[in-house]
């Protein structure tokens, strides 16, 4: 298929990173949608800094307001409308008022606004959704939104192909007008149906993926002490060698495990390349570690590995693994 170039304003009008529409517009043009959104997710989890997540949450409207003052095209805006369509349509007096309460809760405590991907969901759902995800530490909803406007970014780069490129989203048999349109429209539900499951992003099957452009394996450090990201912490990401057997609790590992790769988190948080970028990741059991001690010297971990197994199904998927760090105490969640 023919490559399809973009202006900076249609990424604008996906996502309201500056740095991000820039980013796209240097990587265009794209032949897929599927190419688009590989690159998309490289950028915004790997390139656009803590101040470009903030200024994309920052074009979004709260559920059930008008557009948000800071949105960067007429075209977001039009688009927020009718991801809010659902939510508007099950809203009633006492819930659309208990909504606007719980949105300023939330916007008080973290400090931008609450951050879903609507399309499809009803409002008793996104309260619901709102109340439990309030109960957050700040770190952690901030990545969790930063996840959501992904979902809505992928949804928005679909109906970009949708209205840009004649037949990019419609099957390849040659049709009428008419049912190109339904095709493309149907595309873009599938879509959307697919980026509100609980999974977050849609897997994708082996012979839909474009080469990859980042490691199927990255990381994130945020340290909640300072409120800042963890920056110059030594990382390591190894693999164990036995294929038939797994390590267990208390056994001697002494040997078993293979380094795939290390680096340095940067003034982000993030680790930069730990392994090489390859389409399928080998199945098997990988352990990333973090030098916590020499990062905070007399700090309660001298160090911090977790250990988790991927499987023959999931070789095609992205493993991000976020680490938040705090004086006693560490947590980490698989993300998108």
């Amino acid at each position: 298929m023919e490559a399809i170039d973009f202006e900076e304003k249609d990424f604008l009008a996906c996502c309201g990173s500056t740095r991000f529409a820039k980013q796209m517009t240097s990587s265009a043009p794209f032949s897929t949608y599927d190419e688009a959104v590989d690159a998309a997710r490289d950028i915004w989890f790997n390139k656009v800094d803590v101040n470009g997540w903030l200024e994309a949450f920052a074009a979004h409207p709260q559920i059930g307001q008008s557009p948000s003052p800071h949105h960067k095209s007429p075209t977001s805006a039009e688009w927020s409308k009718g991801e809010q369509s659902t939510a508007l349509a099950t809203a009633t007096g006492y819930t659309m008022e208990e909504l606007a309460d719980w949105n300023s809760r939330y916007q008080q405590k973290f400090g931008f606004v609450f951050l879903i991907f609507a399309s499809g969901r009803s409002t008793p759902e996104i309260l619901a959704e709102l109340k439990k995800r309030y109960q957050n530490r700040p770190l952690v909803e901030f990545e969790i939104a930063a996840g959501e406007q992904m979902k809505v970014t992928e949804l928005r780069l679909a109906k970009l192909f949708s209205t840009r490129a004649e037949g990019a989203l419609a099957t390849t048999a040659q049709c009428t007008a008419d049912v190109a349109t339904t095709a493309r429209e149907d595309r873009v539900n599938i879509i959307g149906s697919h980026l509100t499951a609980s999974s977050g992003a849609p897997i994708l099957k082996p012979s839909q993926i474009s080469a990859r452009s980042r490691p199927p394996i990255t990381t994130h450090v945020l340290d909640v002490s300072r409120g800042s990201p963890g920056v110059g912490i030594e990382v390591r990401l190894e693999m164990w060698k036995c294929v038939k057997t797994r390590p267990t609790f208390g056994e001697t590992e002494t040997g078993n495990w293979l380094l795939q790769g290390s680096s340095t988190t940067d003034k982000d948080g993030r680790s930069g390349q730990l392994m090489d970028i390859v389409d399928a990741l080998k199945p098997g059991t990988y352990r990333i570690s973090f030098n916590t001690g020499k990062y905070s010297p007399g700090s309660f971990f001298p160090y911090v590995s977790i250990v988790f197994e991927v499987g023959e199904s999931q070789q095609w998927e992205h493993f991000h693994v976020p680490l938040l760090l705090s004086p006693f105490s560490f947590t980490t969640y698989r993300g998108s």
